[in-house]
């Protein structure tokens, strides 16, 4: 298995994935473990309304192993609400609540999704976005990728802004929209697979081969869509066994 790939779902805690994917008798309080043994990353959606306790985060350590990574959601504060606008203080609450993670070596990456009805800001200077990159936590923080969700941010401004702070453009593609693939970090990259009714065989094999070549050179992060119906998990699994 490629060592830089790390493939998983949006959360873990779905008792509707019984039995598809979770075996039928299994508790709710081992999901996480079960799911670490087929799987080896998790995107952690629950920060983006309320920051984990420390005891939250050490439970989740002792569930899953070394190898496994978790990458969390930004809080709503920051990309709904202030709209990256004068949020130092909140950045650095953010990242410093995920202590235990990052101290475990075991934190994936930190993903911006920002809201379909944010536009870039070309005329602004610097723009927000490159305001935002600046702010003094982010200098030592683990790696970040942005889902912008309006076509206006798909353009060479935003790219180099991306690149000069190393952070990734996020490759999302749903129903309604797909995120072009550039890659503007040398470090990691990560995708988002959000179509409705999930992936077939062939274009699992396809996505395996893809990620394989851009996990030889950089840490390659791969979220698919949570479901009611497992189908999101069962992608996962089939596309990490793939790689293997």
């Amino acid at each position: 298995m490629q060592s830089n790939l790390y493939v998983g779902t949006s959360g873990w805690a779905y008792p509707t994935w019984k039995p598809g994917f979770y075996p039928e008798k299994l508790p709710a309080k081992k999901f996480l473990e079960f799911y670490a043994s087929q799987l080896n990353s998790v995107e952690v959606n629950y920060t983006f309304r309320t920051l984990p306790t420390a005891k939250m985060l050490e439970g989740w350590l002792a569930a899953t192993p070394e190898h496994f990574r978790f990458s969390f959601k930004a809080p709503q504060r920051i990309t709904h609400f202030k709209r990256l606008r004068d949020c130092d203080s909140d950045v650095a609450q953010f990242i410093e609540a995920l202590a235990p993670i990052r101290d475990a070596h075991r934190l994936g990456l930190l993903l911006f999704q920002l809201p379909p009805n944010f536009k870039a800001d070309p005329d602004e200077t610097p723009s927000r976005l490159s305001a935002f990159l600046s702010i003094p936590a982010l200098a030592s923080a683990p790696p970040i990728a942005f889902e912008f969700r309006h076509e206006s941010f798909f353009a060479e401004p935003t790219y180099a802004t991306l690149r000069d702070h190393n952070a990734a453009l996020c490759v999302a593609e749903s129903d309604d929209l797909v995120s072009p693939e550039v890659h503007t970090s040398t470090t990691h990259t990560c995708f988002r697979l959000r179509r409705n009714g999930g992936y077939s065989p062939t274009e699992i094999a396809a996505f395996s081969k893809r990620f394989a070549k851009l996990a030889a050179t950089r840490e390659t992060y791969i979220y698919l869509k949570h479901e009611d119906e497992p189908t999101g998990a069962l992608n996962a699994t089939a596309l990490l066994q793939a790689a293997k």
